[in-house]
């Protein structure tokens, strides 16, 4: 579905992202991990249009993407999370994803016809699925943090991606929310057929969900296969995981 080939991102002198690969099958939940400035984010924002690599192809269903700006990536099937929660805070949970619904149809700047009215259903079925459907009615700015991050997904599934790139979708979260939002990652994977690719600090979280497992350094990928081969590569041991 996904692949990346020798990616390049520099901001002057800081060479970002140095030649990352990356393959992402349909069905995969696949993990980027790394230490702290290792370019996952940066690789996370060429994929989906935010930033424009200096060298390197993205491929996303044989379609060379990388020159793409972000909307149109995003209409191609890649819907996005942040680190930071990406909502509208001044309005109701039910409209923010309301918004991505529209959009997605192509509907968002249709004046002439009344929005309250418009996609219902649809909007109703993603806040059920994600359970927020009894949060519909309060603004998006009074969630928990936990929320907001599912708020965000919801925004994200209103998009109708085909495969969802969640960047910490756990940051910051209480060990009760973790665990909620690992289920409903997995079920929406499961149930809807999504294809995942994230980006976690947490080790449990990632060796938990991801049936693939991408590990970068210094904008290298230094290794990437099934969580049990990278856990025991020793390369990855002594470069990030640690030896015990």
């Amino acid at each position: 579905m996904l692949r990346v080939e020798g990616l390049c991102k520099a901001f002057a002198d800081f060479q970002a992202v140095n030649g990352a690969s990356l393959t992402v099958r349909p069905g995969d939940l696949v993990a980027v991990i790394g230490p702290n400035g290792a370019g996952k984010t940066t690789l996370f924002n060429l994929i989906t249009g935010h930033l424009q690599a200096d060298r390197g192809s993205i491929r996303f269903k044989g379609e060379e993407i990388g020159r793409l700006p972000a909307h149109e990536i995003c209409r191609r099937g890649i819907a996005r999370s942040f680190q930071i929660a990406n909502i509208f805070p001044r309005l109701s949970v039910f409209e923010n994803v309301q918004v991505a619904v529209l959009s997605a149809k192509g509907l968002s700047r249709n004046l002439f016809r009344p929005t309250r009215r418009l996609v219902l259903r649809e909007t109703e079925s993603i806040l059920e699925r994600v359970g927020l459907q009894n949060r519909r009615v309060d603004l998006a700015g009074s969630l928990s943090h936990g929320d907001k991050r599912i708020l965000e997904i919801a925004i994200a599934l209103g998009n109708e991606p085909e495969l969802l790139i969640l960047d910490e979708p756990t940051a910051g979260m209480s060990p009760e929310e973790t665990a909620a939002t690992l289920e409903l990652i997995r079920r929406l994977a499961r149930d809807q057929g999504l294809t995942l690719l994230f980006c976690e600090h947490d080790m449990e979280v990632v060796f938990n969900v991801a049936t693939s497992i991408m590990v970068m350094q210094h904008g290298m990928t230094l290794v990437q296969g099934p969580p049990e081969e990278v856990r025991a590569n020793p390369v990855v041991q002594e470069a990030y995981l640690g030896r015990e």
